[in-house]
């Protein structure tokens, strides 16, 4: 199995040579380009584990599926169990679906990786084309991730640890900052000590931090919440529901102001535990992504003009000022002999007050579209 996906390693980054984009998250924020964020996690060990292949392998597997839905970024989680939770820390998501109760005890299932294993990935991902981060969860991986990421994730569950917070704001690159469960002062707080330290592009996420979160608790009216609170950053979405037959939880915030989603990303959305149950499937992804494309080509701009396409209706569906009677040369035209039909390309009807007292300078017979040329200059 090792050296079939070695070869898929080496024959699939070549076909995927043509799809390369190289614009990061923050870039594509700049230019107002929906950006999905693929939340891997720790996903792939369930996958390797299914697969029967290594976790490095279902890894990689799981980025080169995420780069060929069309995804432009992929996230990873990166911890220890020792210093992210207490061996007493109770669980807080739907144990019929994840039926482990202690955090500890889940989280040292999933923390094997370090240093090297992420920067493998990350080499993976350069060569492939799209772009690598891992949500760190302790001063050690921030350090060592910094150098392979464009981006810091801070985690919902981190929100109110400033001194972390602090420490990679101090870093001095732009920060994703995830705001489940939080109220708007905590959200200020967050905020402003970034800001002590980093004037870099911010990205607030919306979030509901419930596995899987009920449609009816998405409340994605916090995203245009945000967006006035906070006007000088971006907002974007971490969504938690499960995917919906039309993706309309995602499509609702693209419309509201998040042009970031982060998504937990699954090959098998039936594995039992952790994060498929809520999470996109590389259908899923290309479906979001072919939606969200139809809603651009919806929006078109905000240009208060007609487009070129509109210009055979403006001559033929509106209306011209026309002859209702036959109007002999000589004759002051009066409202009463003039009426108003298509086509429009005669003078207009919002002219009527300029032709009504203007004199015939030829016969005009009824049904006749008028033309300046047929009037005189100045009545008579």
């Amino acid at each position: 199995m090792r050296n079939r996906v070695t070869l898929f390693d080496s024959i699939y980054i070549r076909k995927l040579e043509e799809k390369i984009n190289l614009s990061t998250i923050i870039e594509r924020c700049k230019k107002g380009e929906f950006t999905l964020i693929a939340e891997i996690g720790v996903n792939y060990y369930d996958i390797a584990k299914k697969l029967r292949i290594s976790l490095m392998d279902a890894a990689k597997y799981m980025v080169f599926s995420a780069k060929n839905a069309g995804i432009h970024a992929v996230k990873f989680q990166t911890y220890k169990a020792e210093t992210l939770a207490s061996k007493n820390s109770p669980s807080y998501w739907d144990t019929s679906e994840e039926p482990i109760t202690s955090q500890y005890v889940l989280f040292k299932k999933f923390d094997h990786f370090g240093e090297a294993d992420y920067h493998e990935l990350r080499t993976f991902c350069a060569q492939i084309g799209i772009e690598f981060c891992s949500t760190p969860f302790d001063f050690e991986s921030a350090d060592y991730l910094d150098a392979m990421m464009d981006v810091y994730k801070i985690s919902s569950s981190d929100l109110t640890n400033l001194p972390f917070i602090a420490y990679m704001a101090k870093k001095g690159k732009p920060i994703l900052l995830s705001t489940g469960a939080s109220n708007l002062d905590e959200i200020h707080e967050a905020v402003d000590c970034i800001r002590q330290y980093n004037d870099r592009e911010l990205v607030l996420l919306h979030c509901v931090l419930e596995y899987p979160t009920p449609y009816d608790h998405a409340n994605l009216g916090k995203i245009k919440a945000l967006k006035r609170e906070f006007p000088n950053v971006y907002i974007g979405y971490s969504d938690h529901t499960k995917p919906d037959a039309c993706y309309d939880v995602i499509k609702t915030a693209y419309l509201f102001g998040a042009v970031v989603i982060e998504k937990h990303f699954t090959l098998d959305k039936t594995l039992k535990g952790n994060d498929h149950y809520h999470a996109m499937d590389p259908h899923d992804a290309e479906e979001i992504l072919q939606g969200i494309q139809h809603i651009e080509c919806l929006k078109g701009t905000a240009e208060l003009h007609s487009i070129p396409t509109e210009q055979a209706a403006r001559e033929n569906a509106r209306r011209s000022i026309v002859a209702a009677v036959d109007i002999p040369a000589g004759v002051i035209l009066s409202e009463n002999m003039l009426t108003f039909k298509r086509p429009g390309m005669g003078i207009s009807p919002r002219d009527l007050p300029q032709v009504v007292g203007k004199a015939a300078q030829i016969n005009i017979k009824k049904d006749s579209i008028l033309n300046w040329d047929m009037l005189t200059s100045s009545s008579t």
